[in-house]
């Protein structure tokens, strides 16, 4: 999307969202009247199109502050989002929460966890002076996001980006690794394929999308991609699989993470299709051992973790150079047991 030249006005935010130009003045003064869906759409168009950097800054005077020292006290804030699966007991998520308390711990600083707030504005249960920095699990909503950017609190997001707020970033390398996975099963012979998995969900599941078609574009193989599969209207993947019938198999499904690997084969299984001999099934991140995936992604979690910890430091004594985004590359793994028996050997 283009950023408009200029001041960005509320007409050009209303004209971009399709509502009007009272809903976009409710949305962003943080009054009543909108949906909390409505809201955050607004903010993140607002966003794309440049409002809140071509505008004054939503901190007080619009300023960074400066500190004496060169560092602030307090304590690290790792903050969860208010959805349900993300969060510490999750296998990915947990995983990812391990390698931020470690390296806090490694450090001797004090951490505060805390799920984001429903309805309250996060200025009520936070004071600034009394935290060094937040580090964001997760798809954390854009108007959290703008509260914290009042407090003017050095922040670094987990696998997960806002056009609304600008910060560091750390991110598994998506787009590479799924793209070497999607490579390696053209490898083997496989060309029918489908894409699985709500890709307006996360940045991450964006990525893969865009990795796994540039694979099929660069080898000339058809998408037919089945657009149910990558955004029900519904926004319930695990809801759409139970109702899914399939016109066609295709050779594979490459979900956009394991837990859709999952739920796939057992539902497939349900419909009396067998995997590996009808159809082979992929996924990303590597967190499930107990169905036959034939491919993923193994995601150092931990890791990301504890560079996100690294970042956030380095940021607290370097407030002025641009916002980074870092990239993790993952292991892909390929497990040639779970293959179909027809293309379970490199095609010569």
């Amino acid at each position: 999307m283009s950023r408009i030249r200029g001041k960005v006005t509320i007409q050009d935010i209303a004209d971009m969202s399709g509502v009007s130009k009272f809903a976009v003045s409710r949305a962003l003064s943080g009054k009543s009247g909108v949906s909390a869906q409505t809201r955050e759409m607004i903010l993140k168009t607002a966003g794309e199109l440049g409002y809140f950097k071509l505008n004054e800054p939503p901190g007080p005077a619009g300023e960074l502050r400066e500190y004496d020292d060169g560092k602030r006290q307090g304590m690290i804030v790792v903050l969860f989002p208010n959805i349900r699966y993300q969060n510490k007991e999750s296998a990915y998520w947990g995983a990812v929460f391990d390698g931020v308390s470690a390296r806090l711990g490694q450090r001797g600083l004090d951490i505060m966890t805390l799920t984001e707030p429903s309805g309250d504005h996060l200025f009520t249960l936070l004071k600034p002076e009394a935290i060094q920095g937040i580090v964001t699990i997760g798809e954390i909503s854009t108007q959290i996001l703008l509260d914290i950017a009042r407090m003017d609190i050095p922040v670094v997001m987990v696998d997960h980006s806002d056009p609304a707020f600008h910060c560091d970033t750390i991110f598994t390398d998506n787009f590479s690794s799924m793209r070497e996975l999607v490579t390696k099963l053209v490898s083997k012979g496989y060309r029918r394929f489908q894409f699985v998995g709500n890709i307006k969900d996360a940045p991450s599941f964006f990525d893969r999308w865009l990795a796994y078609r540039t694979v099929l574009e660069s080898y000339q193989i058809a998408l037919n991609q089945e657009p149910e599969l990558i955004g029900s209207d519904a926004g319930d993947m695990y809801a759409l699989f139970s109702k899914w019938k399939p016109k066609e198999l295709p050779e594979v499904f490459v979900c956009s993470h394991d837990a859709n690997a999952r739920y796939l084969i057992e539902e497939l299984r349900k419909q009396h299709f067998d995997v590996p001999r009808d159809c082979v099934v992929t996924g990303f991140d590597n967190t499930c051992d107990t169905h036959p995936i034939l491919g993923t992604v193994n995601v150092d979690k931990e890791l990301l973790g504890m560079r996100a910890v690294d970042q956030l430091l380095w940021r607290i004594l370097n407030r002025g150079p641009a916002v980074e985004r870092k990239l993790i590359y993952g292991d892909v793994i390929v497990r040639d047991m779970y293959g179909s028996p027809q293309t379970n050997s490199p095609v010569s």
